[in-house]
């Protein structure tokens, strides 16, 4: 059975910023494929169309997702608009599936909301659909670090990542949720990390452990 495994940046990125991350996950012994989407141009439900095409063009029985940050809201508008996917499982790193308090503050004047482009709509300010694909989510999020949020938003929750606070990124529906002593993009340069999520890719448990 061929497993191949899809990553999706975040907002601002390109993607070679996962390239630890993936680098890791393929010496597991996925086949690994990075997208890149345009997370200012575009919303997030246009990118998931455009996900959606380049999901079909992968070669393998199943298709795991590894989405950062938007990029995981990318993926809830994959699932809301096109449901028939092939067997898989997704983990999302400091994806704020509730709304994120430091895009709302951003939002707030003209001189920062720009920074966001369309990512807020239904996205960063809320309004994603909610998780319902019937296949185990995975998430980890950091609780340590600084970055835009602790810039932009002193009303943002702790613990935090910097950017994302911990509570943004819990939902019943999420199979396991993992803490971990990182920043928002620290998370991506982590060994331990990327032992996690290949173990919740394998088994579907971040601590599991091969025999």
């Amino acid at each position: 059975m061929r497993e191949a495994v899809v990553f999706l940046h975040g907002l601002w990125m390109t993607g070679l910023e996962m390239t630890p991350l993936r680098r890791r996950i393929a010496a597991e012994g996925f086949q690994c494929h990075q997208f890149r989407y345009s997370s200012l141009l575009a919303a997030p439900e246009w990118n998931a169309a455009r996900l959606d095409r380049f999901l079909r063009s992968v070669d393998a029985d199943v298709v795991h997702l590894v989405a950062h940050s938007l990029g995981g809201l990318v993926v809830t508008h994959l699932f809301e608009r096109y449901p028939m996917q092939r067997p898989g499982r997704v983990v999302m790193l400091g994806t704020p599936i509730n709304g994120s308090r430091t895009a709302a503050c951003m939002a707030r004047t003209p001189l920062t909301r720009w920074l966001l482009g369309r990512s807020i709509r239904r996205g960063l300010l809320g309004g994603a659909p909610r998780w319902k694909a019937g296949r185990e989510l995975g998430m980890v999020a950091g609780n340590r670090g600084f970055g835009i949020g602790t810039l932009f938003c002193w009303a943002l929750d702790t613990p935090n990542d910097g950017t994302v606070a911990l509570a943004e990124t819990r939902s019943p529906e999420i199979s396991a949720h993992l803490a971990v002593p990182h920043g928002h993009f620290g998370m991506l340069w982590s060994e331990a990390v990327a032992g996690a999520v290949a173990a919740f890719l394998r088994w579907g448990d971040f601590t599991a452990r091969s025999p």
